[in-house]
């Protein structure tokens, strides 16, 4: 008689662990079993659904470019300033953390985690507004990092095959728009595949468009983000002399702390004490959230921030000069694959399957293609092209 093999040998301990989430996730917990992809797979693997997103993402080269990806503060030299692989994981933490006490998917929560900002364009926020206004110059939707963060893991990673991610995934990347605050976010309508590439296009002809994620774990991780990042923030801006912890305003002090982990424990406490999980499926009865206090006391927070932090003349400093090398390496890349005479840095774009090749134009091409730069890289190939290129500091 055959032996079995060692994965078909764990596939009981599967089937173990999914009944195990019967028993411990909330009636309105999204179950591994409900994960939904795009393409049947035909291996049968032991892992349970969200949690081989999770590995699919941090295994993917997107995944690995987080490292010199711009968080808020660039082109500074200084290793302890964050950045947005520290971002990504900070968030994770934070949003497991929150899932845990509400009975929640943990794994789904991570895989949306870790892939929510792996669309982002070197230089952060400021580089997604200088590539988003190239892509209207080229009749191009604008630009948005989301949407760029699907379009990896679906579309572009494995030379064009995606990950084939979950439906949940995809969707709580979509929708995680951690800037634009809320008191309290309730998952929106259940969606299919042909729903979900409505509402992508949609947002992608209107970034004003609203979304809301379909799984109450991505409504998590929307909360979570504006907490992971809205204290350390603060203490990168202290270190950098930008602001003094006596700037803070005196309420938000005394309402949600002086420090990023005092802040991190009062938001997180706050949310899992006044978010409501209905005994149901039914997600129209519950939401999560912050309560009306301390909703209010991180709204002026965030317009702190704003102000002193990313407004802060020091924070713009280097931008003229990396909108300029936005310009010259889209101008300079279009003309070579235009031409058709690309040199081998281009090459990479090119090296794709056939479908998207014949799908994109060569000013899509190029936007993917900066898109997925690191900063460093990017700022290598603006001095090959004769760009003047800001130094650190």
């Amino acid at each position: 008689m055959q032996a079995p093999s060692p994965q078909n040998s764990l596939l009981p301990m599967l089937d173990h662990l999914n009944r195990m989430e019967e028993e411990r996730l909330s009636p309105a917990a999204t179950r591994s079993t409900d994960a939904i992809r795009r393409r049947q797979e035909e291996r049968n693997g032991y892992r349970q659904a969200f949690s081989l997103d999770a590995d699919r993402i941090i295994h993917s080269r997107a995944y690995t470019r987080y490292i010199d990806k711009t968080q808020v503060f660039c082109m500074v030299s200084n290793d302890h300033i964050t950045h947005r692989v520290l971002h990504v994981q900070l968030v994770s933490r934070i949003a497991r953390t929150i899932g845990r006490f509400l009975k929640l998917n943990e794994d789904l929560i991570e895989a949306i985690a870790l892939g929510h900002d792996i669309g982002h364009a070197p230089f952060g926020h400021d580089g997604e507004n200088f590539l988003a206004d190239l892509c209207r110059k080229h009749d191009l939707p604008p630009f948005q990092h989301n949407i760029q963060s699907v379009r990896f893991l679906n579309h572009l990673e494995r030379k064009g095959r995606g990950w084939n991610l979950s439906l949940q995934t995809l969707d709580g990347i979509l929708c995680h728009d951690g800037e634009v605050h809320a008191n309290r976010i309730s998952p929106g309508t259940v969606k299919n595949f042909a729903s979900f590439d409505r509402e992508l296009e949609k947002k992608k002809e209107n970034p004003g468009y609203k979304l809301a994620p379909m799984t109450f774990e991505g409504c998590v991780v929307r909360m979570a983000d504006t907490v992971a990042y809205i204290g350390r923030d603060i203490e990168d801006a202290i270190l950098l002399k930008l602001i003094r912890r006596e700037d803070i305003p005196e309420s938000c002090r005394t309402q949600l702390g002086r420090t990023n982990g005092e802040i991190v424990y009062t938001l997180v406490t706050d949310l899992i004490r006044n978010s409501v999980l209905p005994s149901s499926g039914d997600s129209r009865n519950g939401h999560i959230g912050f309560s009306q206090e301390i909703s209010e006391f991180l709204q002026e927070l965030k317009t702190f921030n704003y102000k002193n932090i990313y407004l802060h003349p020091k924070t713009k400093t280097n931008l003229p000069l990396i909108q300029n090398c936005y310009e010259a390496l889209f101008t300079h890349y279009l003309t070579q694959l235009e031409s058709g005479q690309t040199t081998k840095p281009v090459d990479i774009m090119t090296d794709m399957d056939a479908s998207y090749l014949e799908s994109h134009t060569p000013a899509a091409m190029v936007c993917d293609y900066i898109a997925g730069m690191t900063d460093d890289f990017f700022l290598k190939q603006a001095a090959n092209v004769g760009c003047k290129v800001p130094r650190k500091q």
